[in-house]
């Protein structure tokens, strides 16, 4: 464990330091809101990760800590392929769920500010020279609709920056069949009949409907049993390669709302730190990202975003 003394300079303004047991200086994250601007004019290639954070403020559970309880199941279990291979009509109860959550969700402000910045248009008045990914682990899509949504209520028409949602995302459904190559985006509420209104039953955190497998979703081209189309831990990401290699390019990366707790994504700011990056971190508090970042700023992330960029993209 590091030991780590804190100091004020004087004869300046309130700049912390740090000094490890073995003296080594470490400065702290900065706070100033023109230094972080200042960086983002001069950057070149941005990478935004994101996490269960930025959709808390939608009303979208994070379903980790000491709320990542549904229905007395740990949640990181039910998302495991070894969860779906005991009980199928239960994991799919728990997305269906989590479907009809996110169809009633709206963006939050942390969503528009991002998505201002996916949009080169609004982009260029704060970073002129730069280019932007956005990789999120959220498999909701309220980034996307905040996206869509900004670009028409401001009239640009021009394509914003990718979005790379490397967990998959919720609405989609893939065939289990290992020939078959059905992957469809659904929306429908419910996805089937028998989940219809199991939802509701969540409230009494007893009882389970018994929901078949027969029941379950199917392929309409070969008839097998289709699962949600999301990366489960212990899975590969989409694009990992892609993504990785991006954050070895980058110059910037923005981190939003992630307790850098899930592995390959927890690794990415460090990866932009080792060639030279900087790492600007919002989170509701302290995480992982915190002791690599060159600014922090704590907060809620509709808040903190806000105040960041705010009048910037005017």
């Amino acid at each position: 464990m590091s030991v780590y003394v804190l100091f004020f300079h004087p004869h300046s303004s309130l700049t912390a330091s740090l000094y490890n047991i073995s003296g080594t200086l470490t400065r702290m994250p900065s706070d100033s809101i023109p230094d972080f601007r200042a960086a983002l004019l001069e950057s070149k290639q941005i990478l935004v990760v994101t996490g269960a954070g930025l959709s808390a403020a939608s009303g979208i559970p994070t379903f980790r800590g000491d709320g990542g309880l549904w229905r007395n199941y740990d949640v990181t279990a039910l998302a495991t392929p070894g969860g779906w291979a005991e009980n199928q009509s239960r994991v799919w109860q728990f997305y269906h769920y989590r479907r009809e959550l996110v169809l009633k969700a709206s963006p939050n402000p942390a969503h528009y500010v991002l998505a201002k910045l996916a949009i080169p248009d609004f982009r260029y008045k704060i970073a002129p020279h730069s280019k932007l990914t956005h990789v999120t682990q959220n498999i909701d899509g309220l980034l996307r609709k905040a996206v869509d949504e900004t670009k028409v209520s401001s009239g640009v028409s021009e394509e914003s920056s990718e979005i790379v949602e490397m967990h998959g995302r919720l609405f989609d459904i893939v065939c289990t069949a290992h020939d078959c190559e059905y992957h469809e985006a659904k929306f429908d509420s419910p996805i089937c009949p028998a989940l219809g209104g199991t939802e509701k039953i969540l409230a009494d955190g007893i009882t389970e409907p018994l929901v078949r497998r027969a029941d379950l979703p199917h392929c309409p081209l070969c008839g097998q049993l289709c699962r949600p189309g999301v990366v489960w831990f212990g899975e590969r990401p989409y694009r990992i390669k892609e993504i990785l290699d991006l954050a070895d390019e980058a110059d910037l990366c923005i981190v939003v709302g992630t307790s850098a707790l899930v592995q390959p994504a927890s690794k990415l700011s460090q990866r932009v730190k080792d060639h030279g990056g900087r790492v600007a971190v919002f989170n509701l508090e302290q995480s992982n990202h915190s002791e690599e970042a060159d600014f922090l700023f704590l907060g809620p992330c509709e808040q903190r975003l806000g105040e960041v960029f705010g009048e910037t993209f005017s």
